[in-house]
């Protein structure tokens, strides 16, 4: 995740905000080797990470930006309450600010060790980005791979602007998982970015070398700075 921020923010900008929220486990969550609680602490150590998302706000070719990146390695991307908590805290500040607002999505869903206090994530953060575009703001959202569950069923799919990496899969349930349920073959392709463009739910497909320039021209726009 940090990496991603170095590539598309100014050097030396970026300010993170909300690093200090951490999980708990509110369900006493065991699955038979270790409690949530351990495995949380034990992923922290391994990956260098507090949580699945970092927030913070920075300038893109100095434009001031807030900006939420979620990393796959911290327990698949997966959205609990801290995830959910740190975005919506994220597009309130965004709307507080009035700053353009770009999320990048890598997940594999909910967080099932929290039960139904993750699925809510999707609810309120929703929420939030309802209030954010009601008062005028422009929400980028863009889509890494892989980009599912919870997270393409909530604030992942509700940008202005829709990016994708090329070949990033996209999706609510996973490929295998329809295929068995509808017992057809799917097409070539299915669900990766190409696919989800040729079908009109993504506006963009771009690399990641020319993502900033992207994004640049996309807020310049919006907020008059051409």
């Amino acid at each position: 995740a940090y990496k991603r921020i170095d590539i598309i923010a100014d050097k030396g900008s970026f300010k993170e905000q909300f690093g200090n929220i951490v999980s708990s486990d509110p369900l006493e969550f065991f699955d038979g080797k270790e409690s949530y609680r351990e495995k949380i602490k034990r992923t922290m150590e391994e990956k260098k990470l507090n949580e699945a998302v970092i927030t913070g706000v920075c300038e893109i070719y100095g434009i001031p930006v807030e900006i939420a990146v979620m990393d796959f390695e911290f327990l698949g991307g997966s959205m609990g309450s801290v995830v959910g908590e740190k975005i919506t805290r994220a597009i309130e500040y965004a709307t507080k600010h009035k700053l353009p607002l770009i999320i990048f999505s890598a997940s594999g869903g909910a967080r099932m060790h929290e039960g139904i206090l993750s699925l809510m994530q999707m609810a309120k953060t929703s929420s939030a980005l309802r209030e954010y575009k009601e008062k005028g703001g422009f929400y980028i959202s863009v889509l890494t791979d892989p980009t599912t569950g919870g997270v393409t069923a909530s604030f992942a799919m509700l940008g202005d602007v829709i990016i994708s990496e090329p070949k990033a899969l996209i999706g609510f349930a996973g490929p295998r998982v329809i295929e068995q349920t509808i017992r057809e073959k799917l097409p070539e392709g299915f669900q990766r970015a190409e696919f989800v463009r040729e079908h009109g739910f993504v506006d963009i497909v771009v690399h990641r070398k020319d993502l900033k320039n992207i994004l640049y021209k996309l807020i310049s726009i919006i907020y008059n700075k051409v």
